[in-house]
């Protein structure tokens, strides 16, 4: 087979209403740039000419604004899944007009090759390197890559040209079988490799290559403030206290971290604390920080599913290569985010929390219980099967007028049986072997802000007893009071 370069506009002309198209990467990183604008533009002109035009997007998490966002706005979406962080996305989904499924990460590949989501008609990955017999070189994010490029009718290749070739080593490509055939997945430390280097498809199915020489589109994230600078060092004190105590080995224990300013500058934290030993990394995201502990040497690994760092530190990577090359792996979200392999690694899982309530409840998803703000993503796939499952957030948000805990949460995504530590920049409330009340009572004492401490104790006050003392007439006041005032600490019971 020889390899045929096609434009993004001819590419788009392959795709055709009601497609299910499934998209390499996972967030941004790895994520293609051009062939979906040019798929937006068709559906904007088929609009204009009366005629309906929307696809299914399956991709491996959250993309850039050139997926996500050039097919929201031309409301070209038949279904979204499953997760995204893009504002005009999330405006479509909370108005109802993109139908979003929010799902565990771990879950999605699977899910397809059972067939519950109906056939893949193409696939779109983005490639370092293509050669004539289909082996494929992807980039910095793997997501759902094999998995939609086995089952998919089509595929077509986005060439980027800001990945060097050289990056072929970086990838572990690996699925596993379907149930009753499945068998131990043989992960046993971050660094073992199972798979594959590089994606090895039918060459008869590439039905074009588009070029691109586009960076990811991944912000370089803000410098920590006082606030998460604060919950970062609460974490890693915490912990270090853990490994004096003797319930953490003094070896320490693999780290997975959420995505975001809070993970972090909580990052930064445990490779500044001197009590942390060098430690590695079992992830789904890796994050500029991850790099720079590298370079300290602080992280000795890093397994995950993408490379989701800013340009000019990926640039740095690549310029650095030899150094890298040996400590950095990336694999698909099924492995990476596999519970199989989290409970065997005996992870130490950091994520964050929209809201808390008093019992150790977690919404991570939701604002005021309706709007989705990005989804579940991987968090669930660890928290569930962490050796020491932890999560932070600041205490209020919005100047003082939300408290981020809350009697109930307005949404359930981990329950207090999966959750052990809760974060705030107050302090940590060690939930383990606590009661329901005193979990409350814990919570209430180290993490909630002083202004709506005695709020709280007194919705405490309020129950009749039961082993969680909850009054439902009541433990929505805080979430109703904002919706009518803009200002939680306005609640009366």
């Amino acid at each position: 087979m020889s390899l045929k370069f096609i434009s993004a506009e001819q590419a788009a002309s392959i795709v055709k209403n009601g497609d299910n198209i499934g998209f390499s990467g996972f967030t941004p990183a790895g994520a293609p740039k051009v062939v979906a604008g040019a798929i937006a533009a068709k559906a904007v002109a088929e609009h204009e000419a009366g005629r309906e035009f929307k696809i299914g997007i399956f991709t491996g998490a959250s993309t850039g604004d050139t997926l996500d966002g050039v097919l929201a706005r031309a409301n070209a979406i038949k279904f979204r899944t499953p997760y995204q962080s893009n504002k005009d996305l999330r405006d479509r989904i909370n108005d109802g007009s993109a139908p979003y499924i929010d799902l565990h990460l771990s879950h999605l590949p699977q899910e397809i090759r059972y067939g519950f989501w109906g056939s893949v008609d193409i696939a779109v990955i983005e490639a370092a390197d293509i050669t004539e017999d289909g082996e494929i070189v992807l980039t910095t994010g793997v997501g759902i890559a094999p998995t939609i490029a086995r089952l998919a009718g089509k595929i077509i290749v986005e060439l980027n040209a800001k990945h060097p070739k050289f990056i072929r080593g970086l990838h572990d490509l690996y699925e596993p079988a379907d149930p009753p055939c499945r068998r131990e997945i043989p992960v046993y430390k971050p660094s073992d490799r199972i798979g594959t280097p590089i994606l090895k498809v039918d060459p008869a199915k590439i039905v074009g290559i588009v070029e691109n020489n586009m960076d990811d589109q991944v912000k370089a994230f803000t410098e920590p403030d006082e606030t998460t600078r604060t919950i970062g060092n609460r974490v890693a004190h915490f912990l270090a206290g853990e490994i004096k105590a003797g319930r953490l080995p003094a070896s320490f224990l693999p780290i997975q971290s959420g995505v975001g300013n809070i993970a972090n500058a909580l990052l930064g934290a445990l490779g500044e604390n001197p009590d942390i030993p060098a430690f590695e990394m079992y992830t789904e995201v890796i994050q500029d920080s991850v790099i720079g502990l590298m370079r300290e040497g602080n992280v000795k690994f890093a397994s995950g599913c993408s490379l989701t760092v800013s340009p000019e530190v990926l640039h740095g990577i690549y310029a650095d290569w030899d150094f890298f090359k040996d400590k950095l792996v990336l694999r698909p979200q099924e492995i990476s985010n596999n519970p199989e392999v989290a409970r065997r690694l005996g992870l130490i899982t950091i994520n964050t929390a929209l809201e808390a309530d008093l019992f150790g409840n977690i919404n991570s998803t939701h604002v005021l219980g309706t709007k989705m703000m990005n989804g579940i993503g991987g968090s669930g796939d660890f928290t569930r099967n962490a050796f020491l499952s932890i999560y932070t957030c600041p205490s209020e948000a919005k100047g003082g007028k939300i408290s981020a805990i809350v009697p109930m949460v307005s949404h359930l995504d981990h329950s207090e049986h999966s959750v052990k530590i809760l974060v705030t920049e107050q302090g940590v409330a060690d939930l383990r072997g606590k009661s329901p009340i005193q979990k409350a009572q814990t919570i209430i004492e180290n993490c909630v802000h002083p202004d709506y401490k005695q709020l709280l104790w007194d919705y405490l006050k309020l129950s009749k007893g039961g082993n969680t003392p909850h009054t439902l007439s009541a433990c929505f006041n805080m979430h109703q009071e904002f919706a009518a005032s803009g200002d939680m600490r306005n609640t009366r019971w």
